[in-house]
């Protein structure tokens, strides 16, 4: 999707690449992390091919435990993958288990677990140009870690990646997620609202309906618990958040009526729901609730000042 929508800069892939696929990453001119013998002689196959030769990146299992090669292992893989046809190691990489801690004792020791490995190789002749092990976190809190290259995510978004994080770089929310108002009525006393009747009004109510649900990826948990902004002012959710839609208590916003704007992550006026508070409802950390948003979602694309 990348490169078909125009995308020509390098695309890195970090995470396990089947080799029924290599043949499409050499085809969109795809740069794979590679771990796993299949995988490289698959990649040297297809690359040989295309008559092209292909850089990959190498994945140090650091003290992550996930998807890479421990210490003792790299060496003896990188002497096999420099001997495949087709295939340059361009990269070194790892990935930190929690650098967005207060605490960086284990990411000191994860980068001097990499540092090791980088020595060893570079000692057996293989001085590999890109190394990088920053993530958002190390990339906001420890600049020693930089080395070449870094990698930020979450801070994309212009979040930070948790509290322990000092707000260095003072960075803005770069998403918002609005909607609109779909219907408003009032309903009597004693109504129940959406799914297991989890919300009985108190009093006569004004509602509004919100057509976003978790078939868009809003999560279920903020049933009861979240709340949106229309004409600058919280609207809290009450009863269950359907697969389409949700609705509000509208009872402390004047004059709401169809068509409406909806803010349900970002600002409306001096009134703003952050990532951060969303992910406190749900649960879950800001990172998830970002990169929750499903296709249906339409992405509009706007200067800084507009969001």
């Amino acid at each position: 999707q990348l490169r078909e929508g125009g995308i020509s800069a390098p695309i890195l892939v970090m995470s396990y690449t089947p080799p029924a696929l290599v043949d499409a990453a050499v085809q969109h001119d795809l740069t794979l992390a590679v771990t796993e013998p299949d995988v490289a002689g698959a990649l040297s196959a297809s690359a040989v091919a295309a008559c092209q030769r292909v850089p990959v990146h190498i994945k140090v299992d650091s003290g992550m435990g996930r998807f890479g090669l421990l210490a003792d292992e790299v060496l003896p893989f990188v002497e096999a993958i420099a001997a495949l046809p087709g295939l340059v190691i361009e990269g070194l990489f790892s990935h930190f288990a929690a650098a967005d801690s207060a605490d960086k004792t284990y990411t000191r020791q994860q980068l001097e677990t990499f540092q090791t490995v980088r020595a060893r190789l570079a000692a057996s002749g293989y001085a590999i140009p890109l190394c990088h092990v920053a993530n958002s976190a190390a990339t906001l809190d420890l600049p020693e870690m930089h080395l070449n290259a870094v990698r930020i995510g979450i801070a994309l978004y212009g979040l930070h990646p948790s509290n322990e994080v000092e707000p260095v770089v003072p960075l803005q929310p770069a998403l918002a997620l609005k909607s609109h108002v779909a219907r408003v009525r009032t309903l009597p006393a004693g109504s129940s609202i959406s799914y297991g009747r989890t919300y009985i009004t108190p009093r006569a109510m004004p509602v509004a309906l919100i057509p976003v649900g978790y078939g868009d990826g809003y999560h279920r948990l903020m049933s009861n618990r979240g709340a949106v902004l229309i004409h600058g002012q919280r609207a809290p959710i009450v009863g269950r958040v359907c697969m389409d839609q949700f609705v509000v208590d509208v009872s402390t916003v004047e004059s709401v009526k169809v068509g409406d704007e909806v803010v349900l992550i970002g600002c409306q006026g001096a009134a703003c729901i952050r990532a951060e508070e969303v992910a406190g409802w749900a649960e879950t950390i800001n990172y998830e609730v970002t990169t929750s948003l499903l296709p249906r979602v339409p992405r509009l694309y706007r200067e800084l000042t507009e969001l």
